[in-house]
């Protein structure tokens, strides 16, 4: 594979898309040169790429991605943002160039602080708020504080695929709790805790995404959002509560974050990128007090401090745009593609197959019948104009996975009906086949 074919494919896919491919993929060339032995030991934990191996892609007009989880940025008001940014340079330039705060700015630590009351966390104080670069950078801030090699991550199976390689690149053991059509499944996860710590496992947090789940788009429901942190806090087990998608439910208010109730047992992560712009790479976490302060410096020890232009354009946004409006278009414009998505599901789909009803969030999961592998099916998409994402990505094991996700965010819903379209003739000769 050519250079230029990957960068056709990079052009083609989102970056979230190439990097759920590359997990799923079950082997690499890896080229033999000295310097590897050099490497940390760190470093053998972070996956190869493998894209070279199996996807082989060049641009082709009229592809269908139903991959990346992307927010369709065209409902913003991009030349009104594009005039305050230039009045932040011309105003405020100096200041929004030059270094800033480590823990990040006052200002938008206070807004973030309005923007989680609107999902009911409301005794947030800014001095436990640090701004991240994304809560991914936030995800990799709360293992490095504190997970040791060979401690062990809860996490929903399916998770998303960006904090399984990051508990892989920290050398973190990761344990699987099994969800149902109602999330987080209490007693398999207090079950799953005591056959750990029987097998004298040290267990130090749950990752979760409770709300509009990435990949599955699965809500843990609101009678069972108490139960899990108390399980957790019972077995002395932080929770990292991962919550991009919150706001964006389709219908209703948002459900209280586990986060609300419970302020000393949580770690809450949130983001702009699905409800503003991930282009910005803004996000935070909100950390219990007796917890802050070391988190708050693992964090500058990597970013030393998050970017003040973007910081200074974020908090113009909120503070000078209707951004309760923008979420609500948010809101229309995804349960218009997830209906629509749904509706071609249902009709295009062969028999055996089944997926999730999602509430919120950019997501459906989608499962074929045991015994299928979804991974070999992806080339077999691309070639017939559409592509999704193998569910073999999103979970720590190394076997194939018979699920796959489809993301409606980014497309149109014309184009939805098509995508589904052209990928129901490969799942349906796949099953023929089995």
């Amino acid at each position: 594979m050519t250079h230029e074919t990957l960068a056709a494919a990079a052009a083609q896919l989102p970056p979230e898309a190439i990097d759920a491919i590359e997990r799923a993929a079950t082997s690499a060339h890896r080229a033999v040169h000295p310097h590897e032995a050099l490497f940390s030991a760190r470093a053998a934990h972070i996956k190869q790429s493998a894209v070279r191996d199996v996807f082989d892609i060049s641009m082709r007009p009229g592809l269908v991605s139903l991959a990346g989880g992307n927010p369709y940025l065209q409902s913003l008001p991009l030349k009104r943002l594009a005039e305050t940014a230039a009045g932040i340079f011309a105003e405020e330039g100096l200041t929004a160039l030059q270094y800033g705060a480590g823990q990040g700015t006052e200002e938008l630590r206070t807004q973030i602080c309005e923007v989680m009351a609107e999902e009911g966390i409301t005794d947030a104080l800014p001095q436990n708020v640090v701004i991240t670069a994304g809560s991914q950078s936030a995800q990799d801030v709360a293992t490095k504080v504190f997970c040791n090699p060979g401690d062990v991550v809860l996490v929903e199976n399916p998770t998303y695929v960006g904090a399984l390689n990051t508990f892989e690149a920290y050398q973190v053991e990761v344990a699987t709790v099994e969800m149902d059509d109602a999330g987080l499944v209490p007693e398999l996860l207090e079950a799953k805790i005591a056959a750990l710590q029987t097998a004298g496992k040290n267990i130090k947090f749950l990752y979760t995404i409770p709300s509009f789940n990435n990949p599955s788009g699965i809500t843990l429901v609101r009678e069972r959002r108490q139960q899990i942190v108390d399980i957790c806090r019972n077995a002395n087990i932080l929770v990292l509560e991962d919550n991009p998608y919150g706001l964006l439910r389709f219908d209703g208010k948002p459900l209280e974050p586990l986060r609300a109730a419970n302020p000393a047992d949580v770690i809450y992560l949130g983001s702009f990128s699905k409800i503003f712009a991930p282009g910005l790479r803004i996000g935070w976490a909100l950390v219990p007090e007796h917890l802050q302060r070391r988190y708050y410096l693992a964090s500058e020890s990597v970013t030393l401090c998050p970017p003040t232009l973007n910081q200074m354009l974020v908090s113009a946004y909120l503070r000078d745009y209707d951004w309760k409006g923008q979420i609500e278009t948010y809101r229309g414009l995804y349960a218009e593609r997830c209906a629509a998505m749904l509706s071609a599901l249902e009709e295009h789909m062969p028999a055996g197959t089944s997926w999730t009803r999602p509430e919120g969030g950019f997501f459906v999961w989608v499962t074929l019948p045991e015994g299928m592998d979804t991974y070999p099916l992806l080339q077999k998409a691309i070639d017939a104009g559409v592509v999704f994402i193998p569910g073999a990505a999103f979970s720590p094991a190394d076997g194939p996975s018979n699920k796959l996700r489809l993301a409606f965010s980014a497309v149109p819903p014309e184009a939805i009906k098509e995508g589904v379209r052209r990928l129901a003739p490969v799942l349906r000769e796949a099953l023929a086949a089995l």
